[in-house]
């Protein structure tokens, strides 16, 4: 009886209240990732309990050994967390991607740590965090099922190496500078920032105060932190892109300088238009499993995707336009049909537009379209000429490109 009650009480929590139910009267907008004749919901798996619960019921001997030895997983990726990243040309939805990349927390995969999401709404950044795997969390099921429009989102799902479970060490991290919303998802393993809380790590060759620390446990929060105070430090006015670019490259080698065996993925947000990739992949020891990033161009003529996690495809020429470009990152290929091109080794790309971007002089013609960074507490960037001359930039690399 008591079990009975359990049970009951367990349905009834408050957390499924969370989720507003879909009726007959509700009508859900079509949109590019969106088919237009089906639209299955999003719905949690309850069979799958969490990789830590399963922790508690091993035999004394089985408690030494990696978890990974022990618990199937059924794609076998061994990989230490997985990232979504998305960047459009026109608002877009992302439920399609974010349906084949939720089972991997949990279901498909091991990734069962807690997730996050975090996209753009103008200068706002609205955000997702949950504890619990992503494909059991209520909270996923309402997000997957409910198409909200954005330019630009970061995703992340969880395999705790460094730091607890629990709600402060949920990726992706957020910190406002110069007035613009940062945002931040890392996967990897980076010797430099592994227990440096207290006393955190300083990037770049400017002194400066750190005046962003961490609050959770994890190496990635420390990275993000300290990339972030090192930009502050250098820059007294608003950087162009192609500094910015060519600043964080920096910042990044000098991070996987420190250690042969770093691994860094991670994706960066910086405003409702922009976002950088960058990755030094790598193989965890004991793992031959290859840890990097991957990312495809949706765009004119559209064709048909299948999710390679679930059987579900979409035709994307259905539902979008001319005006629709659509750049999806992953840690893993979401989709078994469509070209992934991996980021090179100590690759940074900027993305705008739902287009690549993979030197400073490219940066350029993002400049040009108006979709640099904007702030109204730092002075804006004196001169781009300067940083033309600076980078050696030939207008007529543009030609023709309407700009």
């Amino acid at each position: 009886m008591m079990k009975t009650h359990a049970l009951l009480l367990l349905c009834l929590s408050p957390a499924w209240c969370l989720i507003p139910r879909q009726t007959s009267r509700t009508k859900i907008p079509m949109t590019s990732e969106m088919s237009p004749r089906s639209v299955p919901a999003f719905r949690v798996n309850r069979s799958h309990s969490r990789r830590r619960q399963s922790l508690d019921q091993r035999k004394p001997w089985e408690r030494s050994l990696p978890s990974f030895l022990l618990e199937p997983s059924p794609s076998s990726t061994a990989l230490l967390c997985q990232l979504l990243g998305m960047n459009c040309a026109e608002p877009t939805d992302f439920t399609f991607s974010f349906k084949g990349f939720a089972i991997r927390g949990g279901e498909t995969d091991i990734h069962s740590d807690g997730w996050g999401i975090a996209f753009y709404e103008g200068r706002g950044l609205r955000c997702f965090h949950d504890p619990d795997a992503c494909a059991t969390s209520p909270i996923a099921e309402f997000v997957a099922n409910y198409p909200l429009r954005t330019l630009n989102m970061i995703a992340h799902i969880r395999y705790a190496t460094v730091g607890k479970t629990c709600l402060e060490n949920v990726h992706p991290f957020q910190r406002e500078m110069w007035g613009i919303q940062w945002c931040f998802a890392h996967n990897g393993d980076v010797p430099l920032f592994k227990g440096t809380r207290g006393n955190l790590p300083w990037l770049g060759d400017v002194p400066g105060e750190k005046i962003y620390n961490p609050v959770g446990d994890t190496d990635s929060e420390a990275i993000f932190c300290a990339i972030l105070n090192a930009l502050k430090a250098k820059f007294d006015v608003l950087p162009s892109l192609p500094v910015l670019h060519q600043t964080l490259n920096c910042l990044c080698k000098e991070i996987v300088d420190t250690d042969r065996g770093t691994i860094l993925n991670f994706l960066l947000g910086c405003g409702h238009n922009l976002q950088f990739a960058y990755s030094m992949p790598g193989s965890r020891p004991g793992s031959d499993v290859w840890n990097g990033l991957y990312y495809t161009i949706r765009e004119t003529p559209f064709t048909k995707a299948h999710l390679s996690d679930c059987d579900y495809s979409v035709d994307f020429s259905e539902v979008n336009t001319e005006d629709d470009r659509v750049a999806v990152i992953a840690t893993k290929p979401l989709t078994d049909d469509e070209v992934w091109v991996e980021l090179k080794k100590g690759e940074l790309v900027l993305f705008n537009n739902g287009l690549p971007h993979t030197v400073p002089q490219e940066c350029f013609r993002v400049e040009f379209q108006g979709h640099g960074l904007v702030s109204e507490v730092i002075p804006p960037n004196p001169s781009l000429e300067e940083d033309m001359r600076r980078f050696r930039f030939d207008k007529s690399f543009f030609a023709g490109a309407d700009i």
